[in-house]
């Protein structure tokens, strides 16, 4: 595993990192594999959010890293949604990381996500959440997620600091960030620009990509790996997965890591077989040939 900037944060983290949105339910033998699997690979940053299983996959895991040497591990979390809708304000900001802060069972966090966009948003409410919380130590860094370039641009305007990630959707099957530039000045499906351009904005100006869902496709319909609505994908996925002597799960993730915005791909698995699989990526480097052979068995053309 080896490591990567993220953003203009000054902090190193693991080019993986480990999704924890699934471990609500799991036994805390079960966790604790978990995690140590994720510490064996040198995999130490993990990823919440606080209504990620009520708040339980939280808790959870604080119960399971109280023997750990809080320095030694990395948490990102994320806040901003409510049933129903979406709240950035300066109160819900606050209450949501005091509340994260007693679940996870620690004095800080080191990352803190908005959780998609608040079209209500008052971007200095925003700044006084962030200014109270950075300066009382509690949260460390800042970032946002699901969030286009404008929107990035009106936070910043009232940010006394900066925008380290952006989590955003991107698998191999769900690639619109990247089709739009390919197809630029083109009338097919693919060059219609969805998000302002958020692939160049945030190489442009250093805030890392941090890919969700980097297995499946559509929202959440399920894993294009081994499915056999994909027959042309899995089996260019196999044949390049051979030469380095990989399976496919760690494809999905080179092909993600061999961009390069220097992306921090985010895990949604909780078995650690599978983990494993995922982690391998940091260690192969795809070609530019195979790149491309991936991206047009996924369906895409090249104009």
């Amino acid at each position: 595993m080896y490591n990567i900037q993220l953003g203009k944060s000054g902090l190193s983290v693991p080019t993986v990192a480990v999704g924890c949105m699934r471990i609500a339910d799991m036994s805390e033998k079960q966790i604790s594999a978990f995690i140590e699997t994720a510490l064996q690979n040198n995999a130490n940053f993990f990823d919440h959010a606080d209504i990620y299983g009520g708040g339980k996959c939280e808790e959870v895991f604080g119960n399971a890293i109280k023997t750990l040497n809080r320095e030694d591990i990395i948490i990102q979390t994320k806040c901003g949604i409510r049933k129903g809708l979406f709240d950035f304000s300066y109160e819900h900001i606050i209450e949501s990381v005091e509340g994260s802060l007693r679940r996870l069972n620690t004095d800080y966090i080191d990352v803190l996500l908005l959780h998609r966009p608040d079209t209500l948003v008052e971007p200095d409410e925003v700044a006084r959440a962030f200014d109270e919380l950075k300066s009382s130590g509690k949260v460390r860094h800042f970032g946002v997620s699901n969030q286009t370039p404008y929107q990035i641009e009106l936070l910043k305007k009232s940010l006394n600091m900066p925008i380290c990630a952006n989590q955003l959707q991107l698998s191999i099957m769900h690639t619109p960030i990247i089709d739009s530039g390919i197809n630029l000045n083109m009338y097919n499906d693919a060059s219609v620009n969805h998000d302002s351009g958020v692939l160049d904005y945030c190489r442009l100006n250093d805030i890392t990509i941090q890919p969700w869902s980097p297995v499946q496709y559509g929202f959440f319909e399920g894993c294009f790996i081994d499915n056999e609505k994909f027959p042309e994908l899995n089996k260019t996925m196999q044949k390049i997965a051979e030469k380095y002597s990989v399976n496919k799960n760690t494809i999905a993730f080179a092909w993600l890591l061999r961009h390069p915005a220097k992306m921090q791909p985010v895990t949604g698995t909780t078995n650690t077989e599978r983990l494993n699989d995922y982690l391998k990526a940091a260690d192969i480097t795809l070609t530019r040939e195979e790149w491309y052979e991936i991206y047009l068995a996924a369906g895409n053309k090249l104009p």
